[in-house]
């Protein structure tokens, strides 16, 4: 099957006549517990067959596309982040692909991020943009809350990881999850494409200063992109960090 940029897919047909799919991975036992937290939540995604160390097997969802699924996504979103958790981040690590994914745990939202979203890629980059990432990390305090309810995020949440079928969405796949402030989720929704305004309408009203916050938050998913891909995510990066005030 198609897969993405960090993993392989294969198809299968089980002895009960059920379709599934065997993904590889950084850690297919990390994405299995994730898949299921997702299920727990009440919001839709694969169910987990079987896992091991080297792959994970799951149902095959119906995929066939549509438009004007905003509304059921909302839905689904807003499902997803009514799970809260006790504290900030998440039991183990993770990864994308060689991008080490730090999580562990924190009572502040403001630190966690900072030093596992944001100052974990500074000896990777290029010295003046490691400067500017520094000083936005340094800042964040000031920036952003430091206990907003931990919400259990997706953390790779743009339109290539949802799964439509008609007018719904069938599932949520490929998560990298974790518990922090919804508003990370909503700003990666946003970096790569725009649902419409029956999204907002059916996940309800944005947080006073979620457009001042977006940036920053985004900026995590901009790294990684640089840090996989190279060079041409550098100018999403500044533009990033110049409209967080970096």
């Amino acid at each position: 099957m198609g897969g993405g940029d960090l993993s392989s897919l294969v198809g299968i047909v089980l002895a009960d006549g059920r379709e599934a799919v065997v993904k590889d991975g950084p850690d297919p036992l990390a994405e299995a517990a994730m898949l299921r937290a997702i299920r727990a939540s009440g919001a839709p995604a694969p169910a987990v067959f079987a896992a091991d160390a080297r792959a994970l097997v799951m149902e095959r969802l119906p995929a066939q596309g549509a438009r004007g699924a905003d509304a059921d996504l909302g839905r689904a979103v807003a499902r997803l982040h009514a799970a809260t958790g006790a504290r900030y981040g998440w039991d183990r690590d993770y990864a994308f692909g060689p991008v080490a994914i730090r999580n562990g745990w924190s009572t502040n939202w403001a630190a966690f991020f900072a030093e596992r979203r944001l100052a974990c890629h500074l000896p990777h980059l290029e010295p003046s943009l490691a400067r500017r990432v520094e000083a936005l990390a340094a800042a964040l305090p000031g920036r952003l809350p430091a206990n907003p309810r931990p919400a259990l995020l997706h953390g790779d949440l743009w339109g290539g990881n949802v799964l439509l079928d008609g007018p719904r969405v069938s599932g949520l796949i490929d998560p990298a999850c974790y518990h922090g402030h919804a508003e990370v989720d909503l700003a990666m929704l946003s970096l790569f494409g725009q649902p419409g305004s029956s999204f907002r309408e059916a996940y309800g009203p944005a947080e006073p200063g979620f457009a001042e916050r977006v940036p920053i938050y985004q900026l995590w998913p901009a790294l990684v992109h640089l840090r996989l891909f190279g060079a041409g995510y550098r100018g999403l990066v500044e533009t990033l960090l110049t409209a967080a005030g970096a």
